[in-house]
């Protein structure tokens, strides 16, 4: 009898410490799944419309919590999704605000109908205004971008991308952790 009570004890003992396993992994799976559909979420950088800023192949942390504390601000980089294409995202710099009309002229863009002259992260100035050739009125949720790299860029001066609401913002790019030697903290302004 002794030696019944000492294997039960063993077998408990076995159980106990599986199920504390089980229920550390859970944890784990449930925090991992918290984060990256809360906090931030890993997205790779495809092609050269945000070059000299992001390059092609950058691999970066999009903060996902920001935007639910305070609202996006000018310059900010931010990732959206492409509505015409599944799991497919831009990542594109905020240049219109709510409230406020755009319109490229000349290749600069303006607003409110005066120079933005604190964009200096257009890599060259544009030779097609798109849809912004005429006034682009934002309303009071909706936000004009641009690629840095203004020439090789589908932003909101494309019909297809057009002006985006705050609703299809997904965060800001936050960190670049791939390549290493140019890992770090994304400046948006």
């Amino acid at each position: 009898m002794a030696r019944n009570r000492k294997n039960d004890e063993e077998e408990r003992g076995i159980l106990y410490s599986l199920g504390g396993w089980l229920l550390y992994i859970l944890i784990i799976i449930v925090l991992t799944w918290l984060i990256i559909t809360f906090v931030g979420q890993r997205t790779r950088v495809s092609g050269s419309s945000m070059e000299m800023t992001l390059s092609d192949g950058d691999n970066l942390i999009v903060d996902k919590l920001t935007y639910h504390f305070k609202e996006p601000k000018r310059y900010d980089i931010i990732v959206f999704p492409y509505k015409y294409e599944e799991n497919t995202y831009y990542i594109k710099r905020i240049i219109g605000m709510p409230g406020e009309t755009v319109q490229v002229v000349g290749g600069y863009v303006y607003i409110n109908g005066e120079l933005l002259s604190s964009d200096i992260y257009g890599a060259e100035v544009m030779e097609s205004p798109g849809i912004a050739e005429t006034p682009i009125a934002l309303g009071a949720d909706e936000y004009f971008v641009l690629g840095d790299n203004r020439n090789h860029s589908s932003d909101s001066r494309d019909g297809s991308v057009g002006v985006l609401k705050r609703d299809d913002l997904i965060g800001r790019a936050w960190v670049r952790i791939y390549p290493f030697d140019e890992m770090g903290v994304i400046k948006h302004e």
